[in-house]
């Protein structure tokens, strides 16, 4: 059975109707040359009018002050205006059709400076329609959503309104990752199946969908195992007030769990943890947050709420969008300016008054690029050497368009080829070196990509290799030998394994098993990670 990684493109019909929503209205996909561009450097950009448009002319409307851009039909309200000029044509075989391509290039800027632009296209006669619509994520979400729950997939997806502006945001910059974190070894904690402490008992253990008892006090007393094993930074899952065991539907984002240990225990965890030389990276969810936040509970209930525009309501069944339609994860949205300087302000609370290290970004195709280019910004600004990496579960084009607005992403695309190599043996030694080769050389050198063999939304490596310990070996040899900076997931340093498959319908908790500490000791697995990251770390 095929691994649910790939959710918006886990099947060829999915990936086809992915395809052609991308190929159809008018498509820029922050298509910048070049993608990160430094102080002085001339900015391309490139604009596709699909299959289905005639565009006899497009236009950028466009700030440099960080204001927001306005136009139409090459007029500038507010800002300046350039205009693009055709730069051929291309036949597309799944779309069945041709696409035009236009470009411009708009002038230097000086270090600092935060373009903002929206991109127009029309005809003689036509309407005006503006990029990037119809918008390709929310299609390929909606599609997803309805295969899933066993719903009929349309082959096209026109999602959005191609009258209305999407300012796309860039930031001038000579931000990079910090130096430590090119050298880091990151351990994963899922809190809540990590350790009690105190002395504590687990609360429980037959539920996984339930609380079970692990705190940040647990994982400050662990903290020498962490240093013993060879890591040098923990990205803790999320630890904000929420109603569930995973944490990522926040109720409160000024104050942690108070059943996880609240403020006080993030606190003294941070400050022990800085002490041994280990950063500590926060797992936040800003896409979406709980139905029962008090933002969303007022504007839910009143049309007149200050907050009504900080989500989406729509005709929908469910009223308003939220993560894979899901009622308890209404969605935010990100064009509010109100709404997104809150974000921004929340990333900023956590690495001024908590001393965090950075930040674990869940979801981040959902906001997306042009939210965390601001985001990116304010979290160098307030701790420049801190760390923001993204949970962009997306094909390795989408994913390119997060250079220069993040430090890095999760690796998914490398977990998948490592999984089906040695987990499931589905592909060869050379398949696995070739992909390894093409992939590294499509991402500049100083953009991060995290590696990893198994998360806590996918079944633990180990279970689904059949516990061959010696799979795992051979693929954490691979992931620990490239220069992608390497995640462990707690416990597959000893071979943790679970009962059933999330893959079968169980639900993605099925993994998120108890740390299992009576396996530590004399633990073979074990040994040889402390061997692997010793050898990585001296070479």
């Amino acid at each position: 059975m095929e691994e649910f990684i790939f959710g918006t493109l886990a099947t060829d019909q999915l990936k086809l109707m992915h395809h052609r929503a991308a190929r159809r209205g008018l498509q820029h996909a922050r298509d910048v040359e070049p993608r990160n561009p430094l102080p002085g450097q001339p900015i391309t950009l490139t604009v596709w009018a699909g299959v289905n448009l005639t565009a006899d002319a497009v236009a950028c409307y466009y700030t440099t002050d960080g204001t927001q851009p306005a136009g139409s039909r090459g007029v500038a309200a507010q800002g300046q205006v350039a205009r693009f000029e055709p730069a051929g044509v291309e036949w597309d075989t799944a779309a069945w059709g041709y696409r035009q391509r236009w470009t411009v290039t708009l002038p230097a800027q000086a270090e600092g400076a935060i373009a903002r632009y929206c991109i127009s296209a029309w005809s003689a006669g036509g309407d005006e329609v503006y990029a990037d619509w119809p918008q390709v994520r929310a299609a390929s979400e909606e599609a997803a959503a309805a295969y899933f729950n066993g719903k009929p997939v349309p082959d096209d997806l026109q999602v959005g309104d191609p009258s209305r502006p999407h300012v796309f945001t860039l930031s001038v910059d000579r931000l990079t990752p910090p130096t430590w974190a090119r050298d880091a070894v990151i351990y994963h904690v899922f809190v809540d199946r990590f350790f009690p402490g105190g002395g504590r008992d687990w609360t429980q253990t037959d539920d996984l969908n339930g609380f079970c008892g692990g705190t940040l006090w647990g994982v400050a007393e662990k903290l020498d195992y962490i240093v013993d094993l060879g890591a040098t930074c923990i990205w803790l899952s999320p630890v904000f007030c929420s109603e569930t065991h995973h944490g990522y539907d926040v109720v409160d984002y000024g104050h942690v769990e108070p059943r996880l240990g609240g403020d006080a225990a993030l606190k003294a965890l941070v400050q022990a943890a800085h002490k041994r030389g280990l950063r500590v990276i926060l797992d936040i969810a800003l896409n979406h947050l709980s139905h029962h936040h008090p933002y969303f509970v007022d504007a839910h209930s009143n049309p007149d709420s200050p907050y009504r525009n900080w989500f989406i309501f729509d005709d929908s069944e469910l009223g308003y969008r939220s993560f894979f339609g899901v009622e308890s994860m209404p969605k935010l949205n990100v064009t509010t300016p109100a709404a997104r300087q809150w974000l921004i302000d929340v990333g900023r609370y956590w690495l001024r008054e908590y001393d965090v290290d950075g930040y674990r970004l869940d979801v981040a195709d959902g906001p997306g690029p042009d939210f965390w280019t601001d985001f990116y910004r304010a979290c160098k600004q307030e701790k420049p050497d801190s760390l923001c990496f993204g949970e962009v579960v997306d094909a390795p084009d989408i994913q390119r368009e997060y250079v220069g607005r993040l430090d890095g992403l999760l690796d998914f695309h490398l977990c998948y080829s490592l999984r089906r190599a040695f987990a499931q043996e589905r592909i060869t030694a050379d398949e696995l070196a070739r992909f390894i080769e093409r992939h590294t050389a499509y991402f500049p050198p100083d953009f991060l990509l995290l590696s990893f063999v198994d998360n806590h939304d996918m079944d633990r490596f180990t279970f689904t290799a059949k516990g061959q310990a010696e799979v795992l070996r051979q693929a954490a040899t691979i992931q620990f030998s490239l220069p992608n900076v390497p995640v462990i997931y707690y416990g597959t340093e000893i071979g943790l394994t679970q009962a059933v498959s999330a893959a079968e319908g169980f639900g993605l908790h099925v993994n998120r098993v108890l740390m299992r500490w009576d396996a530590v000791d004399g633990s073979e697995m074990l040994t040889f990670y402390k061997a692997l990251i010793r050898a990585r770390r001296g070479s």
